[in-house]
Order: C-alpha cells, then structure tokens, then sequence
C-alpha cells in the first residue's frame, strides 16, 4: 500500500494502523533501508510504515508488507509533524518511530513479541516507554566507509551517564522521574554534536492519546510520557540500536577525516540479541521475567 502524501494516508486510516501497534519508519536515505523494514515486521508489529522520498527504493518481497508514504523526512521538522498527525487516527493505539539503519530491541526479543511487551507495559498503567539510543558502528572504516556494517557492528560497553534535567517551572528544580542520558559517540565525538542533539533518551514507544503532541526536543505535552518509570517501581526500557550518528560523523565534512576509527578500548562486538544489551545495562525488564 503506498500514499503520495501523509494527507492521504490520514484520510485513508489503515486499520493495521489503527489499531496497532505500529512502527514508523522514517528513511534519512538509503542505507539499510530493507533490513530495517524486516527487523520490526519480524520483532510483530501489526503494521511498518515507511516514510520516505519516491526515489528511494525497497525490495520487492517488502513492498506488500509495508505500508508507504512519499515523504521528505529531511524537512525541518517534518519527522515531528508526521508523529503528531499519525497520533490523531491512532488513538490508544502503540506506537514506535525510528529512523532508517536503526533497530529496536526490547528485553526477551528473540521469543517474545513487541505486543507482548505492550500488552505487559498496559497493564503496568504505563503509556510510554524510555528507550536508549545506542550508537553502533563499523569495527573497520575502511572496509564499511559510511560506517555501517551489519557483520561487523560494534557498540560501546560503558561510558553512559544521566544528569537530572531541570524544571523551568519550578526554577531549575529536577523533574520527577526524568533524566537527559549521554553516552555512546554522542560523548564520545561531543565537539561535532550540538548540545541538544547528545541526548541519548527517546521515547520511541508510547501511546497516541487525545491532545497529546511531541514537541521540537522529542519530549512529549505529557510529562508523564516522558518519565522513566511510575512512581512505585522500576518499568521494562527497550534500546534503538542505531548506525544514525556514525553514519553522520563520517558524512559530515567537519568530522569526517578526524575520526580514523571509532573503536576504543571500551567497544565491543555488538551480537545483535537482547541478553548482551540487558548485561550491559542498555535496558530494564522491569518486574517482566
């Protein structure tokens, strides 16, 4: 199913959409673009939307499976705009956005379901969910010059921190339940990032409500949404494994011919499952065994 605009898409209102959950994905370009799609139609949403520009292709085997739409995701804020209309058809339904060369993983996996872990989150009376932004890139540039390898994907096993983030309105005091995250190449490359882009926290999994809006810094109108856990114990988290900033830092000019390698005595081979992910600390099951 394809739709040359996101008005139409809204007036058509899938019912996989609809209903959910759903996982928009938003292609920055081409790079893994295919795999992507198949790692969340695999990981059982009810529907993957693609949100990408004509030209972009897909393979053929996926072109029945996907929803998508003509979009230019480099616009502004268009990725913003496009979540927060894709809300208003989708109300009480759950729903993921992520980019392109980015892939979630969430605690169990490899036997269980992304609907069986909403469903669980439901019944915690939870409506979002934090997950970690974690950086992957190539083990060898020369070999991967984009930094993107699937075969050879490396992660960094610590150098993570949170920092209370502080409360405008109540004059700078932390707000409750919130922490801004740092780590991966986000600290590690710090000098090529904007201080608002280093967070390393998304709220990638949360669902659509009456009113509810994501707004310019990727947090949302409800500040419960954007809490790390409820208030009497700690809450399942999920992680986007992500090649987004690596490809970035080897794209951008500026940093492009300074980083010969973004291996470090801290990396290590990423294995593409959740066990390694829940070792490492880069997600919570919370009380879901």
């Amino acid at each position: 199913m394809r739709f040359n605009t996101l008005a139409d898409f809204i007036t058509a209102r899938p019912p996989a959409f609809v209903t959910g959950p759903s996982a928009m994905i938003f292609a920055e370009d081409e790079v893994e673009i295919d795999s992507t799609l198949r790692h969340h139609l695999t990981a059982g949403f009810a529907s993957v939307v693609l949100f990408a520009p004509p030209g972009f292709r897909i393979a053929r085997g996926l072109q029945h499976a996907v929803i998508r739409i003509d979009y230019d995701v480099t616009a502004g804020d268009s990725l913003i705009d496009a979540v927060n209309r894709a809300m208003t058809i989708a109300r009480g339904a759950w729903l993921y956005y992520g980019y392109n060369a980015e892939y979630l993983f969430h605690p169990f996996c490899e036997t269980r379901t992304v609907g069986e872990m909403l469903a669980f989150h439901s019944e915690e009376r939870r409506d979002a969910m934090l997950t970690y932004v974690v950086d992957l890139y190539a083990g060898d540039l020369d070999a991967a010059p984009n930094a993107v390898s699937l075969q050879d994907a490396w992660l960094d096993k610590s150098g993570y921190y949170a920092q209370a983030r502080p409360d405008p309105a109540r004059h700078g005091h932390p707000k409750e339940r919130q922490l801004d995250f740092f780590g991966g190449l986000r600290w590690r490359h710090e000098e090529h990032i904007p201080p608002e882009r280093r967070r390393i926290d998304r709220i990638a999994l949360f669902r659509a409500a009456k009113g509810l809006r994501m707004r310019s810094d990727f947090t949302f109108s409800d500040e419960e949404y954007n809490t790390y856990a409820c208030a009497w114990h700690n809450n399942l988290t999920a992680a986007v494994c992500s090649f987004r900033v690596a490809k970035a830092l080897k794209r951008n000019p500026g940093s492009a011919f300074g980083i010969e390698s973004f291996r470090w005595h801290n990396s290590t081979p990423f294995r593409w499952e959740s066990p390694q992910l829940l070792d490492l600390g880069l997600m919570e099951p919370g009380q879901w065994f």
